[in-house]
């Protein structure tokens, strides 16, 4: 009996989803499709950005034109950008997702804001 190998289908989607996650200590790009299965993600460390580096607007610009590449190579088109956190490189990585030929449809801020924060502590008596 021979063996039948399979031939695996790449799909392709039009649109996606981008996810900014932007510390004061690192940038995390992930790339989803519009169902939200992840397709890729990039980071400051994976493009030997070490230490204090991984923070720079820089750095977190290369993690994005390296997403924009791999979302062509999916055939994206247009991709939605949701931001959470409050680093220095989350403008720079919509620059690079632009740098990298990548239309940029919205851009969303998910960052966690306190609303009136923990319960205060009881009044000291002396």
């Amino acid at each position: 009996m021979a063996t039948s190998s399979k031939k695996r289908v790449r799909k392709t989607f039009e649109e996606g989803c981008v996810y900014i996650r932007s510390n004061y200590n690192n940038t995390i790009v992930t790339l989803t499709d519009p169902t939200g299965s992840v397709l890729g993600w990039s980071s400051p460390g994976a493009h030997g950005f070490k230490g204090a580096r991984q923070s720079t607007p820089y750095a977190a610009q290369v993690s994005a034109e390296s997403i924009a590449e791999k979302a062509l190579s999916f055939g994206m088109k247009s991709v939605g950008v949701f931001f959470k956190g409050m680093g220095p490189g989350r403008d720079q990585a919509v620059r690079g997702l632009m740098n990298g030929g990548i239309d940029i449809t919205s851009i969303t801020d998910r960052t966690r804001v306190p609303h009136g924060g923990c319960r205060a502590r009881r009044t000291r008596k002396v």
